[in-house]
């Protein structure tokens, strides 16, 4: 019977059901611009304002605005992708798509990461800026009771409302606070029309004396401010990580992230300007002004010009672009949870998704937990944001690099295509790899966090996750075999035919295995003649081939295949077919098998197995036998395992463009105890669940005719998957079990050993 380790815990019925249940696109261009407007627009300019004023004084404003062009170079990557690939996942979704299963785990860990302690910092100032506007008032009124100044209600502040957002997602689909951007907005929107009231009644003079100098630094400090500052545009990417909930994402999550973009660059723009031409107190310059607090350094200024009123302004502008900013990090950062765990890169537990709500609520449940955990237990938030921060630049840049392969390795280009082409990702690549080198460099503690972080999941991933990600990496390929040329990836199957009836058989399954537009199949047909043939005095050897190639071409032809041809002379075939896989470097081989060859032990086709460090499938088919006939594929389980990937790979190619019935069989003694027997069916559950997540049917048979009762449940149009270990060119791999599973039966066989 096949091998097959057997691992992990098999889901519940109702888990199973809920995991299965995909989350509905509700999120239309208005809501998935929320998304981004909620991450971008109040909480990084009212918290880097100040920090860039007081590096590069007035040039703050040309800082931001060059971040803004990076930001919108990033953006037509991300949209680029995200167009092409409109699920969930964000970073983490390209990575999967384009990079090793390691490297995607790699990006998603450390962006699920970056989005938590972004949430994190959102809350401790929505908290503190909360508990402000509370004292503020009560102040009006009589004064602040003493326990307003307790260090620990910001936390706690913090910590409740995290809840309170965690809970309403878990219970209805959200994310995008329309009303409550809307609100923040327009409070902006005021302070700016103010502010420009304020800036045309003031002589042309003062104007210009607020803006010089305008660089204090040099262009090294507009680099410096650039740095600083440039989270303040973060935000655009959550929408791509929220984007299987976009409707219409082609056209809605490119338009989204770009619009986003946009209403925080006209915001930006006229509120920094604003605050340094008449946000400043005469004989104050704006630098100074940030030095001395720079984290209400927008609160003041707008007192400056609006009076009180401006003051209150940016307070409830800052509550309302904190709070905003909070959900939507919540909001992303469980849907790259879930997108991992629906990968099982994350446990698998966490793609729940409720019946009712249709939310992944174990993903906002655990996600929101971690961020509660931060808010009591990180001793230094600032190096956690700068870690953040340098996080989200190491995956912007990252992002343009895959927008590049997918443009180039692409079957199909993305439906959004960004301009100037390849400009666009080469200088916002750069430009984010320039940036996240000064913040590696200015703020020290962001490396050895972000190591530390990723240390950690490199354990996890390897002690617990890894088996089951690469299992399902494997059947990703194998059913969207273009996943395989987005990684650079150009298989080839070598596919000997000596027996023309086997030429259509075996055309078909290398083609199944090896789609022509990924890979490559090539045939091999070998001239089997002795050192001195003649070729004129003995024809017979050509006319076999004639005739093998011929059926080669029908085969080909009929099934609208495309496959090379390769044609040697040799006396020895099998060795010569040993030569040619190792010289053409072929990543499988595909070999046909015959009653002769199953009933002699240690067989010629035994030593070839057993010299080939490649995967090997061997097909055993009735004459003239067709693929497609194929209804149910049976695999009998049992041994010691080994072959889980390429068994993954065969059933979920077999399954890609024809859906069958797939069976896992395992047969016990009539005579096993109860107990054991619900272990073997556990353990039976387990492999199927891992090496055919499309849903196979598991059977435990107690019964004293193994090979007999895997016969009669093969049926007429079953096709029997068994497995065989590769040792070494002098073990015999056909046992007894394979056999007489052969010579019972007449339904076809396919038979697959795993690379040595």
């Amino acid at each position: 019977m096949l091998d097959t380790t057997l691992a992990n815990h098999p889901m519940s019925s109702d888990d199973s059901l809920d995991s299965d249940q995909p989350v509905t696109r509700h999120l239309g261009l208005i809501g998935a611009t929320g998304v981004g407007v909620g991450g971008i627009v109040g909480g990084g300019i009212l918290a880097l304002a100040g920090v860039a004023f007081a590096t590069t004084g007035p040039g703050a404003i040309v800082a931001f605005a060059l971040n803004g062009v990076i930001a919108i170079l990033t953006a037509m990557s991300f949209a680029e992708m995200s167009s092409k690939f409109p699920e969930s996942g964000g970073t983490y979704l390209f990575s999967r798509k384009v990079l090793s299963v390691e490297a995607a785990f790699t990006v998603g860990w450390v962006v699920w990461f970056a989005s938590i302690v972004a949430a994190v910092l959102y809350a401790i100032g929505f908290g503190s800026f909360a508990v402000l506007m509370t004292e503020e008032i009560l102040e009006l009124y009589g004064g602040a009771p003493a326990w307003l100044g307790d260090e620990r209600l910001v936390p706690a502040t913090a910590l409740v409302t995290t809840l309170l957002l965690g809970l309403i997602m878990m219970l209805r689909s959200g994310g995008g606070g329309p009303w409550i951007n809307i609100t923040k907005v327009a409070v902006f929107c005021i302070v700016i029309v103010g502010g420009l009231w304020a800036v045309g009644g003031q002589p042309a003079a003062e104007t210009q004396r607020a803006l010089h100098p305008f660089l204090i630094a040099g262009v090294g400090g507009l680099i410096q401010a650039m740095g600083y500052s440039f989270i303040a545009m973060q935000g655009f990417d959550l929408i791509a990580a929220v984007g299987g909930e976009v409707r219409n994402p082609a056209k809605n999550i490119p338009r989204a992230m770009i619009l986003s973009l946009v209403i925080a660059l006209l915001i930006y723009m006229p509120l920094l300007f604003v605050i340094v031409v008449v946000g400043t107190p005469s004989g104050t310059t704006i630098a100074q002004l940030a030095a001395e607090d720079p984290e209400a350094v927008v609160a003041v200024a707008a007192e400056q010009f609006l009076g009180p009123t401006g003051y209150w302004l940016v307070i409830i502008a800052a509550v309302l672009s904190m709070f905003t900013a909070l959900q939507a990090n919540l909001f992303a950062a469980s849907r790259i949870a879930l997108a991992m765990s629906r990968d099982h890169t994350l446990p698998s537990w966490m793609s729940r998704v409720g019946t009712h709500s249709q939310t992944p609520w174990v993903a906002v449940l655990v996600t929101m937990l971690l961020i509660g955990g931060l808010i009591i237990a990180l001793p230094d938030v600032a190096a956690a944001g700068a870690a953040s921060s340098l996080i989200f630049l190491v995956t912007f840049a990252i992002a343009h690099g895959l927008a590049m392969l997918v443009r180039r390795r692409s079957l199909s280009r993305p439906p959004f295509q960004s301009p100037a082409y390849p400009l666009v990702p080469i200088v916002g690549g750069l430009a984010c790899l320039a940036l996240a080198t000064f913040q590696g460099i200015a703020v020290p503690a962001a490396g050895y966090i972000t190591v530390t972080w990723l240390t950690v999941g490199g354990v996890l991933f390897l002690t617990l996750f890894a088996r089951r990600a690469r299992l399902t990496d494997v059947s990703n390929l194998a059913a969207n075999p273009e996943l395989a040329r987005l990684r650079g990836r150009t298989p080839l199957m070598l596919v000997p035919i000596a027996n023309p009836h086997n030429a259509g058989p075996m055309v078909a399954l290398a083609e199944t295995l090896v789609p022509w537009n990924v890979g490559r199949v090539l045939v091999q047909t070998v001239v089997e003649a002795p050192v001195d043939w003649d070729p004129v005095a003995d024809p017979r050897p050509l006319q076999r081939l004639s005739h093998v190639q011929s059926r080669i071409l029908q085969a080909s032809v009929r099934l609208g295949i495309r496959c090379e041809t390769l044609t040697t002379v040799s006396a020895k075939p099998l060795e010569e077919i040993s030569r040619v896989a190792q010289l053409h470097r072929c990543e499988s081989v595909l070999l046909g098998l015959n009653e002769i060859t199953l009933d002699s032990t240690g067989s010629p086709l035994e030593k070839l197995l057993g010299e080939l460090s490649c995967d090997v499938v061997v097909l055993r088919a009735p004459k003239d036998w067709e693929l497609a006939h194929a209804e149910r594929i049976l695999v009998p389980v049992g041994g010691d395992g080994g072959h889980d990937y390429l068994l993954t790979r065969l059933l979920s190619s077999l399954s890609r463009d024809q859906k069958r019935q797939v069976q896992f069989l395992r047969v016990v003694s009539p005579y096993m105890p109860e107990q054991d027997r619900e272990r073997v069916a556990r353990d039976l559950q387990r492999t199927a669940d891992e090496n055919f997540n499309r849903g196979g049917d598991v059977e435990v048979i107690e019964h004293g005719d193994p090979v007999g009762t895997i016969v009669d449940q093969a049926g007429e149009n079953g096709l029997i998957v068994l497995g065989v270990q590769r040792i070494g060119p002098r073990e015999k791999l056909f046992g007894d079990f394979t056999r007489q599973i052969a010579q019972r039966t007449q339904c076809p066989i396919i038979i697959i050993s795993r690379r040595g």
